[in-house]
């Protein structure tokens, strides 16, 4: 990365399935990530609990003496229904209070296979890339192909010009985990000068008047 700005990455938020899926693939990328976390001093925050990829992950993790926090809705707690997170949990009353939450806390994301809620707190994040509210990078992990389709559809769309070339840009991917973290701190946020414009402080009443179509 000789001549790249390397981006300070202290606390990487992993998005993962509470399943651990039909490949085993899947399963032991999940550890390894854990694992190149660990090696590079990089903290954990993820969803809570120990289920499926996202225990992998928070166990490795936690076997490197990093710290890991996980950040749970309360609901899921009932019963024990998500199993004990391992590290500090923060309990939070929404899903919405948790990914906001999640965003503040994280220097950058990563997905890992995972089912809707993976993929929510995925397109989620990149929203709010685009629309300036946050500038952190974003990966996906490739894992034997698990997002090719995904990646095509995003491609499609730029195609079809209901995404920027721009905004394609915050969507990063790798096959390996090291390769991801290595993109992911040399990733150099690209804002659109019109969705600049908006502003998210507390204080703000309304955002700025755009003079053209958002392609949101």
């Amino acid at each position: 990365m000789e001549g790249v700005l390397v981006r300070k990455i202290k606390k990487i938020c992993v998005f993962c399935g509470a399943n651990s899926g039909k490949d085993v693939a899947f399963v032991n990328a999940a550890f390894h990530l854990g694992e190149v976390l660990g090696k590079r001093k990089i903290d954990l925050v993820y969803g809570g609990g120990k289920l499926g990829l996202m225990g992998c992950v928070s166990t490795a993790v936690a076997q490197h003496e990093r710290q890991v926090l996980g950040i749970i809705p309360s609901a899921f707690t009932i019963n024990n229904l998500v199993g004990e997170t391992c590290g500090k949990e923060i309990k939070v009353a929404t899903m919405q209070e948790r990914l906001v939450m999640m965003m503040e806390l994280s220097d950058a994301f990563i997905a890992l296979p995972g089912g809707f809620g993976t993929l929510e707190k995925l397109f989620q994040m990149i929203s709010w890339a685009q629309l300036n509210i946050h500038n952190k990078p974003i990966g996906v992990l490739n894992i034997n192909g698990f997002f090719n389709g995904l990646l095509s559809f995003v491609d499609h769309a730029v195609k079809q010009e209901f995404i920027t070339p721009r905004a394609r840009k915050i969507l990063i991917s790798a096959t390996t985990a090291d390769e991801l973290v290595d993109k992911l701190q040399a990733f150099q946020f690209e804002p659109d000068p019109a969705l600049s414009k908006l502003k998210w402080s507390p204080s703000s009443s309304q955002k700025e008047k755009l003079d053209l179509t958002l392609r949101l």
